[in-house]
């Protein structure tokens, strides 16, 4: 059984993940790339909150493509308007999450 670092418990009982989520601030923005393509860029994650799992619930509800890269997850399209309700939905604060 694997035991958390940082708050001592079993991981299936760790809660330091869910303490951080509500403490973040996180910012929406769009960006243009290549070809005036629109990414939807979700960025201020702590290094402790895992992004991957995150960058997949968020492609997965979105249907689309994206990526996640040092703290930042880059969404293909212009999701600004959707995107809050899903944060909530995995456990980030409302009024942490500005556009």
């Amino acid at each position: 059984m694997e035991i958390c670092p940082k708050c001592g418990l079993p991981r299936q009982a760790c809660v330091c993940e869910q303490i951080g989520k509500s403490s973040q601030r996180i910012t929406v923005t769009t960006d243009k790339k290549r070809y005036g393509k629109i990414v939807t860029v979700v960025s201020g994650f702590d290094s402790d909150i895992d992004i991957k799992q995150i960058a997949k619930a968020l492609k997965s509800e979105l249907a689309c493509g994206g990526t996640s890269k040092e703290n930042t997850i880059e969404l293909q399209g212009d999701h600004t308007r959707r995107i809050k309700p899903l944060l909530v939905k995995l456990g980030f604060e409302e009024e942490l999450i500005s556009d």
